[in-house]
């Protein structure tokens, strides 16, 4: 049993230590959105209803209060559905998009361009490029680097 003593000297050292409380999500009905590339920023923590993105796990949509992720953009459109029901489609090449737990979502692309602005006979002039410098590739730098020219002109074709 015990000592008077030591329960004391444990009571003691259990109420110098302090309470952990249990972490809140502090979620928000609304979602500060930030989309920028290198050549434009299109949203700078802008509300707006949801924002669909292509990543390489899947494309996702992403509406106020989701889950807090990081997910790398394959090239692709992402669409942005504003608050007043219209929606934006911009060809991004690749890049991140994070989704904070307060709500705010950041997609950050290497190049980005409106749907609307892509050139349909470029993409499949760009394609064919890609294809032939596939096929003429040696090493294996060459092939990687014309596979991923090959998968984002294939996407700006879908786009365009």
């Amino acid at each position: 049993m015990a000592s008077v003593g030591t329960t004391r000297s444990v009571l003691r050292l259990l109420s110098s230590q302090p309470i952990l409380k249990q972490a809140v999500r502090g979620y928000a009905d609304e979602m500060a959105f930030t989309f920028a590339a290198a050549n434009k920023v299109f949203y700078a923590n802008s509300n707006v209803k949801q924002v669909d993105v292509p990543s390489f796990s899947g494309a996702f949509g992403i509406l106020p209060k989701h889950v807090p992720t990081l997910a790398v953009l394959k090239p692709g459109v992402v669409t942005v559905f504003e608050q007043d029901g219209s929606s934006k489609k911009v060809f991004v090449s690749s890049g991140t998009v994070t989704i904070n737990e307060d709500s705010s979502v950041q997609v950050l692309a290497e190049e980005a361009h409106p749907v609307e602005d892509l050139d349909a006979s470029a993409a499949r002039e760009q394609l064919s490029k890609a294809q032939g410098d596939l096929s003429k590739a040696t090493s294996e730098q060459e092939k990687a680097e014309a596979l991923i020219a090959i998968e984002v002109a294939e996407a700006l074709v879908a786009a365009a």
